[in-house]
């Protein structure tokens, strides 16, 4: 951690929803006058989309998925973070997303990797959103270098929903193929993704309140208002959950670290539970 270099990350597997909150973190930090560092987990994928198709065609899944550490470059993501914390400055690239029309126009091809180069110059803080924010390994420790670490894990079933949902509307692939993708990756998840909540800060997890008993049979994605929200923060001293349970209408504990609050109010919830703790992590800049 660093009191010059703050580091906030969001961790979370392919369709929890961590876009949404990169999302909200950035109206965030536009509100604040912030200029973050932006990092995408997914520029730290070993190999490219048309490398991770032929692998997937010749049956070569297993470390090869994006989920396994061994399929990233997880050692240069920490060199990141340790360099960011030391510094303010360090080594990225960026993944082409087939959305991403400036990359595109400087003659970058959906599915790449931009070259490796320098953050920009005199950022406030770096933000990181993808998988692996607070991996903790026999080889790595991720987590040891981030200031605020949030994870994104929606219930199993609804994951697979709205990843299927995604990968089938958005992103042209088969049905089969979504679910034979989840089904490869489940040993990864287990073993790579699911420990990593064991490390955060807060957990933010949507809970539907409508059948997801089978997930691949299911064709609408659970809205906001069929959901709940479950947060649970590692140091429930540090919080005020009176002034939590009064801001958001409808809300209750159900632990002494854990609040529930209807679905449609997270983005309310992390304005009012991150923003502070983002402006605490500014002020100390100050006397580092």
């Amino acid at each position: 951690m660093s009191k010059r270099h703050p580091i906030i990350a969001v961790t979370g597997s392919s369709g929890a929803g961590t876009s949404t909150t990169g999302h909200i973190f950035r109206r965030m930090f536009a509100g604040e006058g912030l200029t973050a560092a932006m990092i995408s987990g997914d520029s730290f994928h070993r190999y490219n989309r048309e490398q991770m198709a032929r692998l997937a065609a010749k049956g070569q899944f297993g470390e090869r998925n994006h989920f396994a550490l061994a399929a990233n470059h997880i050692d240069k993501l920490e060199a990141l973070f340790y360099d960011y914390s030391h510094t303010g400055n360090g080594r990225y690239r960026q993944y082409v997303h087939d959305e991403d029309r400036a990359l595109q126009a400087e003659g970058h091809k959906p599915g790449t990797f931009t070259a490796w180069g320098s953050l920009p110059p005199d950022t406030d803080l770096l933000f990181y959103e993808g998988l692996h924010g607070a991996v903790v390994s026999e080889a790595f420790n991720i987590a040891q270098y981030v200031d605020l670490l949030i994870g994104v894990v929606p219930i199993v079933n609804l994951e697979w929903i709205q990843k299927i949902h995604r990968d089938t509307h958005q992103r042209g692939y088969s049905e089969e193929a979504v679910v034979a993708t989840i089904i490869n990756r489940m040993d990864d998840y287990v073993h790579d993704i699911v420990p990593q909540f064991s490390h955060t800060h807060i957990n933010f997890q949507r809970i539907p309140l409508v059948d997801t008993s089978n997930p691949f049979v299911v064709r609408d994605v659970p809205s906001e208002d069929e959901s709940m929200l479950v947060i649970r923060f590692r140091d429930a001293a540090e919080v005020d959950f009176s002034y939590l349970l009064q801001a958001i209408q409808n809300s209750t504990l159900s632990r002494h670290d854990t609040l529930v609050i209807p679905g449609t109010k997270m983005a309310l919830a992390m304005d009012l539970i991150v923003r502070p703790m983002v402006q605490r992590l500014i002020a100390r800049k100050s006397f580092a």
